[in-house]
Parts: structure tokens; sequence; C-alpha cells
């Protein structure tokens, strides 16, 4: 029989579909790309905003129309946060939510043997451990993503997570250190650590730096690391990290907003002199480094005094990319049921300002690469003319094509020589 698999919002989300898809092999089952010869529609469903939850229902429908004898399998944080909502999906035979993945082979099975509605949907509670998935792997990538962390305990006042996912939880760093000799040995040359607070990371006397340790140690060329929040990289964790050569330097830190009041009313747990202090010192052990960051613009009550602090500091910290996002209220959260709501215009009004002086840096920092020698590891090769890849700093590298050259999967050392198209263009010096 045959899953279908369709994957909404984050790395983890994608990481755990590839576990699942794992699992159901492992338990006889096939995969298919092509829903209409499926026998299971299997969603992984994200829950950040309520602009995806609408987007998800649309696929949802979608699916079910292409294949309406399937039974339809919905699974993730959606499902976790709002099992009610979940419930009431006309379309979904099975709703599960982000915990005891382990059990989907057995609910599948109960449902054919029995066809009726399953509901399973388990909460969270205090003390429980990391849910250790087959590690899954996708033959058509060249990096692969390892799951050490779920859930957060920060609760933020517009962020639904830490009820989709529950309280901090981490892999034992023996296991870590397994799955990344499997995908050495798969052939892999980088791994991607993740997590949903991936800097929260805590097993005993292990911290972030011991798992990104025990990973390099398996003999993988390169280890990154996911999205990051500024609290857990303490100077003494810096430090660690800074003694491993495989890791990459770039680091995605969340930042949010650049206004102390903001922030606050956020709930974030640091100040703009306290997170500009980090990067300062990641600068310093990580001499350039890629520093990136996520930014929301529209937050209930930002003034337009606020947003400007926001621009001012962003100006200061000279980030080399910003993913930007306009806030969108999420039921269930606090900031949803403030009064002071911002209009739809205004948000986007300061999203194109901010990705304009987003652009602007981002082209600084690439121009500032040039003549400098970077490692990149090389992908799929999209045209005939270049060769394409990311270089330690994450940012994209074109180098000429000859004909019947195959740099997929191997790590070059190449002089940057210009920018281009958003990336850097360069020559390879020779072969790591």
């Amino acid at each position: 029989m045959k899953v279908f698999l369709k994957t909404f919002g984050c790395k983890v989300n994608a990481a755990e579909t590839d576990s699942i898809a794992v699992l159901l092999v492992q338990n006889g089952w096939e995969i298919t790309e092509i829903p209409e010869q499926a026998d299971v529609l299997l969603v992984n469903s994200c829950t950040v905003t309520a602009s995806g939850d609408k987007r998800m229902m649309q696929a949802i429908r979608k699916l079910r129309k292409s294949a309406p004898d399937a039974v339809l399998l919905l699974t993730g944080c959606y499902v976790q946060a709002f099992p009610e909502d979940a419930s009431a999906i006309p379309e979904a035979d099975i709703i599960t939510g982000t915990k005891n993945r382990l059990q989907i082979p057995a609910l599948l099975e109960s449902y054919f043997q029995n066809p009726h509605r399953i509901s399973a949907v388990e909460q969270f509670v205090s003390g429980d451990s990391f849910e250790s998935l087959p590690q899954g792997s996708d033959a058509g990538h060249t990096r692969a993503f390892l799951k050490i962390q779920d859930g957060c305990n920060r609760f933020c006042s517009y962020c639904i997570i830490p009820y989709a996912r529950g309280r901090c939880r981490s892999r034992n760093p023996e296991e870590i250190r397994k799955e990344a000799e499997i995908l050495v040995r798969k052939g892999y040359r980088e791994i991607v650590l993740c997590g949903i607070n991936l800097a929260c990371y805590a097993y005993e006397k292990y911290d972030i730096a011991d798992a990104v340790r025990l990973t390099a140690e398996s003999g993988i060329s390169q280890v990154r690391l996911g999205s990051l929040e500024p609290d857990g990289l303490t100077p003494e964790v810096l430090k660690k990290l800074s003694r491993i050569p495989a890791l990459c330097p770039h680091f995605h830190i969340s930042v949010q907003s650049g206004c102390d009041k903001t922030l606050k009313q956020m709930h974030r747990h640091y100040t703009c002199t306290e997170y500009a202090e980090l990067i300062g010192r990641i600068r310093k052990l990580f001499p350039r480094c890629a520093v990136t960051t996520d930014i929301m613009t529209g937050f209930p009550n930002e003034s337009e005094e606020d947003f400007a602090q926001t621009m001012e500091f962003v100006k200061e910290i000279r980030f080399s990319e910003i993913h930007i996002f306009r806030y969108s209220p999420r039921s269930g959260t606090p900031a949803s049921k403030w009064p002071e709501q911002i209009p739809e215009k205004i948000k986007k009004e300061r999203a194109d300002r901010l990705a304009e002086l987003a652009g602007t840096l981002r082209e600084e920092y690439l121009k500032s690469c040039i003549g400098e020698m970077h490692r990149v590891l090389f992908e799929r090769q999209k045209s005939p003319e270049w060769h394409n890849g990311h270089a330690e700093n994450y940012a994209l590298v074109r180098v000429p094509a000859q004909e019947g050259e195959n740099f997929r999967n191997q790590i070059f050392s190449v002089r940057i020589t210009g920018v281009q198209d958003g990336g850097l263009t360069g020559e390879i010096i020779h072969i790591d």
C-alpha cells in the first residue's frame, strides 16, 4: 500500500516527515509522490499563523479531491494546538498531534482493520522525554537534517508553539553521535542540527556545543546550526563552539524587534543591548561569520517610533540577511486579544521599508566577501552554465561549469570573484 506525504512549516517538520516516511517503509508501506496513487494521504501540519492554517485547509481539500478513497491522516502542530478544530475537519479520517508519532503505523493498521474516525491526540506533560524517530534522509539533498531538540519553554506572547510542541526536551547525546555516523556512511557532507528551540539543548551535563562536537566527531565535513534563540548562547558555549573546526560560521539568531518596548511586550528574554553584546562576542570568536535573523513588523502597539528604533538597530548590527514577517494574530496567544492591532497596510509598508534596508545590507555583506576563500558544498546543477552551492556562511556561490562536470555533493575551496543575482561568483582553487 502507498502513502503520499505533504509537509507544511519549518525544517523540523520537514525532518519529521522524512522520519515518518522511514517509519512507514519499515512497516511495509511504499512512499509515492503522486497523491492519486495513494492509499493514505499524510499531512504534517504547521500552525504558526492563521493564514498558514488556511493554506493547509485548502491543500487538504485539494488532496481529498485528487484521492477521494484514500485515508487522510492529519498530524503535526495544528492538531496538537487545536485538537477540537482538527477533529471537525471532515476530510480527516485520523488525527494525531506532535506526540507519539511512533504510533502512526499502528493507527493506520487499526483504521484498515476497522474503518472508523480516529482521534489520537495525547497532551504533553511535565517530564516528557524526547521522542526518537528513525533518522530520515532524502537522496536528493546534499545536507541532512538531524533533529536533536523539541519543545519550548519561552511562551512569547505571539507564539502558539509551546502549546503545539510541549516543553523543552533534548535527544540523548549517544543517539546524536550514532545518527551522525549513519549519515556519514550514507555519503552526506553536511549535517544541519535542528530543533524548536535549539539553543536550549540540554541533556545531563551536555549543552548545544557538546551536541555539535559529538556530531563533528562522526567524521562529517561540516556541521551547521539551525535557527537559534539568543538565550542559551552563553560565553562558555560560544567558546566551546569556536573550538570545533567543522562548525559552519553561520548564526541565524532570531531578534524579532530592535525596540526594547516591543521586545518586552513580545515576552522575549533579552534587551537590544544584550542581543548586540551577544553578536559582538560571536563576531570576535568567528571573524567574517554571517549573522542572519528574523524580524516581525506590525506587532500590536508598535508605533512608528518603535519601528524606527528597529531600523536603526538593524543598521547597527548589519545582518547579512533578514527574514521579514508581518505580524499575524494567532488565536490562543495573548497578543491576539490585544486591542492595539496594527492595520495590514502599515504592517506591509514597514515590511517593505525593512526589506529595502535588508537588501542593501545583504549586498554590502556579499561584496565584502570578494577576494576571500570559502569552502563550498555544491548541490544539484540547475543550469548548464553554472555549478551552484552554499559556502560555510550559507551564501549562494556559483562557479562556471564545463560540459560533463558533476560537482554535486563535493566540497571545493573557492575564491570569490564577484556578486551576481543575490549570490556570489567564484573560481575553484582546489578540492577539499
